[in-house]
């Protein structure tokens, strides 16, 4: 069966020092593969703040680039971490944004040589992470399965986090049944999720979300896995809001409920998940979603990006340095201190 056929990567620098970042523009899927140039640090906010890129890790690596742009305009380092706050402040809740800015910060330079380096190294590392999440994954994972968002290689620097798993077994020519769902009000899972699985050859099967805990009643999934956009250090979990209705649906129905994520994800500085900032984003997209009003005029809405998973629904964290299972402060800082050796 060989690897799996993965979409276009999410991003890509081209040109050297002297070089632009390109975005592979995912409001455009999955009807048309569209390409986006950014030529300079606000073009690359207005991609993240967009989701023209989107993904916590791959948010990560387009802000590295982005550094190399900002650089281009700053005489002092103080100006460099100015462009990096304005970069950070694009999506509050994603921690791999501030954490690639903080290393692109930690060089002490603004030496394009050194920033491009550091930039593809962050790149390349996420690639790895995903292909070990991968294998970690496909060891506890239950077929079939039923994933939420899109945490696939289209959010990533390599084949995924929530996905990777599935893209493993399909490269041992094992295949997993995917169940995704729609994940409103932006359906990343029936634009991306579903596009990529198929693409690849993946049996997918799409849902609305109201139908997912209805579905995991019924005995026909075996287990949940999603990503992460920030995990605190007792192990609550960010991710797209829905997130957490699926892990309360999976607890009561005793399937686990597995969560993917890099280490690069873990915000050791946030106790607990009360302490993470949830993105709030424009009404519009819950009032008039793609354009269209559907909503009646004078109507309000809550449009919380992202909701929190206590850690005590968690059945386990995946990284690339290894599983935590039934996840604590005390396990979390186990793995991090393996990780970091």
């Amino acid at each position: 069966m060989g690897s799996p056929k993965l979409p276009p990567p999410g991003v890509r620098w081209t040109g050297g020092t002297r070089g632009f970042l390109h975005v592979l523009d995912q409001t455009a899927l999955p009807g048309r593969v569209k390409w986006r140039t950014c030529r300079n640090p606000r073009a690359v906010i207005e991609a993240i703040r967009s989701l023209r890129v989107r993904g916590a890790p791959l948010i990560g690596i387009a802000a590295a680039y982005g550094m190399i742009l900002a650089a281009r305009d700053c005489r002092t380092q103080k100006e460099f971490e100015r462009a990096g706050a304005r970069l950070a402040a694009a999506r509050p809740t994603a921690v791999n944004l501030a954490w690639a800015i903080k290393r692109m910060l930690g060089l002490g330079t603004l030496n394009p040589r050194a920033l491009l380096v550091e930039a593809m190294r962050i790149h390349a590392e996420d690639r790895s992470s995903c292909t070990r999440i991968g294998r970690y994954a496909l060891l506890l994972l239950k077929d079939p399965v039923l994933t939420h968002c899109n945490a696939g290689s289209l959010a990533t620097g390599g084949a995924g986090t929530a996905l990777s798993g599935i893209y493993e077994a399909l490269s041992r020519k094992r295949k997993i049944w995917v169940f995704a769902t729609e994940t409103r009000p932006l359906l990343q899972g029936a634009r991306l999720t579903a596009w990529e699985l198929s693409r690849a050859g993946v049996d997918v099967t799409l849902l609305v979300d109201g139908a997912a805990a209805g579905l995991i009643a019924s005995g026909r999934v075996r287990s949940v896995i999603v990503g992460a956009d920030r995990i605190a250090a007792n192990g609550d979990v960010a991710n797209k809001v829905g997130t957490y209705g699926l892990a309360l649906a999976a607890r009561a129905h005793r399937i686990p409920f597995f969560v993917a994520a890099p280490i690069s994800t873990f915000d050791p500085a946030t106790a607990t998940g009360k302490g993470i900032r949830i993105e709030q984003r424009d009404a519009k997209e819950v009032l008039a979603p793609f354009g269209r009003r559907l909503a009646a005029r004078g109507v309000g809405a809550w449009n919380p990006a992202f909701d929190v998973t206590p850690a005590g629904l968690v059945t386990a964290i995946i990284t690339e340095a290894g599983v935590v299972k039934r996840p604590s402060a005390a396990g979390i800082r186990r793995l991090l201190r393996r990780a970091a050796k």
